[in-house]
């Protein structure tokens, strides 16, 4: 009889591959220090002109020369955006264009503007009026604003008035509370229960003999023969 071939075997389900062990990430590798960069240039900006001046001097006080006029004189103390509009307005100035883009002689228009603003403002747009050593309505502005104002709490303290002893103990000057705010010394709720207990002791001690005196006092005289 002729010989069986053996039949091909059944194919089983496949078995998957194993995943090859990824290889170990070692140190990373020193990375070149970059060299330190060069300062940027500042942007061009436009509409810009050839003698532009990036900082104006103006009333002892360094202004950005890029920002317009009636924004750029807002870092003058005692001048907000509404008193330098109006001093734009005053010295023939538009008050949109580049704080660098004007001429000496407009900028010296600007700081003669700003020097006598008591005399052109009326009485309730200046931020000192009667002044109480001259009587006039004066616009302080720069550094007059922080003079003045050391000089007025001095005087306070000098003539011992309320508001002068308030600022003297550090205390809250124009009416605020000061039960939950500005406490600035040992509060109840605050300290601790260590001091608080060293402070009643210490009470204790100063009441004892004044009672003892007291006991003294209150017995009667002995009588003589």
């Amino acid at each position: 009889m002729p010989e069986e071939k053996p039949g091909a075997e059944p194919e089983g389900p496949a078995v998957p591959a194993k995943p090859e062990k990824g290889e170990r990430p070692g140190k990373k590798k020193e990375e070149a220090k970059e060299e330190p960069k060069a300062p940027r240039a500042p942007k061009k900006l436009e509409g810009v002109k050839e003698d532009f001046r990036y900082i104006v001097r103006m009333a002892n006080t360094d202004l950005d020369g890029t920002r317009s006029v009636g924004y750029a004189l807002t870092a003058i103390p005692g001048v907000g955006i509404r008193v330098s509009e109006a001093v734009a307005d005053l010295a023939g100035v538009p008050r949109a264009e580049r704080l660098g883009n004007l001429s000496e002689e407009q900028t010296d228009k600007i700081e003669a503007t700003l020097s006598k603003l008591g005399e052109l403002f009326p009485p309730w747009m200046v931020n000192r009026p009667k002044d109480w050593e001259s009587g006039l309505d004066l616009h302080l502005v720069g550094a007059e604003v922080e003079v003045r104002l050391r000089d007025d709490i001095n005087l306070m303290k000098m003539i011992r008035s309320y508001k002068g002893v308030r600022h003297e103990t550090g205390q809250k000057v124009r009416g605020q509370r000061t039960r939950s705010n500005g406490r600035t010394g040992l509060t109840v709720g605050v300290t601790k229960k260590a001091a608080l207990e060293a402070a009643k002791a210490k009470k204790a001690e100063e009441a004892a003999p004044k009672k003892e005196e007291k006991k003294e006092e209150k017995k009667p005289a002995e009588k003589k023969e």
